[in-house]
């Protein structure tokens, strides 16, 4: 009876020894996952609000917005005529200089591509001119001339041009100047913007010199 008493309290020994040992590791890391969860949750809350505040931002102050092109004036720089009388036809040569600004109102520089401006008789395409590409600083103002020239065959081949030259005295043409680039908000969002700028310019046969002109930007 004494031996099995002794071998039960060594069983119950044995036993209570393992339960600890069990016990102990369970207790030891038991604070430093609760660590590693913790600051794996402050980790994720601070990305998570770092995306909210760029995303408000983008949508806001950073918001991207389209450039803005004002004409300041539009002059005849050289008007030419020639009247075919058995044709019943004149020969047209006509230049247009536009004086322009190109305003940038973003809070980032913007790039703009290589364009063309275009000039229309009667919504026919009569001249064209490239314009190169380049770059505006933020909050910048970047001026421009543009000198179109108007392709005499194309109006010669047009019968309007006779009755308004000739009878009317007086020609109108309609300019289209678009400039189209991105902006980079935070340089990670590249955004595209354009503005277009249309002006009907009506000259003046008699005097050789614009009588009008109206304008409007479209963005």
């Amino acid at each position: 009876m004494e031996v099995e008493s002794g071998a039960a309290a060594a069983s119950k020994d044995t036993n209570r020894l393992l339960r600890e040992n069990n016990a102990t590791p369970s207790s030891s890391t038991s604070p430093a996952s609760a660590r590693r969860k913790k600051i794996c949750l402050i980790t994720v809350g601070v990305v998570l609000a770092i995306i909210l505040i760029v995303v408000i931002l983008s949508l806001t102050v950073l918001k991207a917005k389209d450039p803005k092109i004002t004409p300041n004036s539009i002059a005849l720089d050289r008007l030419s005529s020639a009247l075919d009388l058995p044709r019943l036809r004149v020969d047209l040569n006509v230049t247009i200089r536009i004086d322009l600004n190109l305003k940038n109102p973003n809070v980032v520089g913007m790039k703009y591509k290589n364009t063309t401006a275009l000039i229309y008789y009667r919504d026919e395409l009569v001249g064209e001119v490239p314009i190169p590409q380049g770059k505006i600083g933020a909050h910048d103002t970047k001026r421009m001339n543009v000198t179109l020239l108007v392709l005499a065959d194309r109006l010669v081949s047009n019968p309007n041009t006779y009755n308004d030259v000739v009878v009317a005295r007086s020609i109108g043409f309609t300019t289209v100047t678009r400039i189209s680039g991105k902006v980079k908000i935070l340089n990670m969002f590249s955004i595209s913007v354009s503005a277009t700028s249309t002006c009907v310019t009506v000259i003046d046969i008699a005097n050789q010199a614009v009588s009008s002109s109206a304008c409007k930007t479209k963005m």
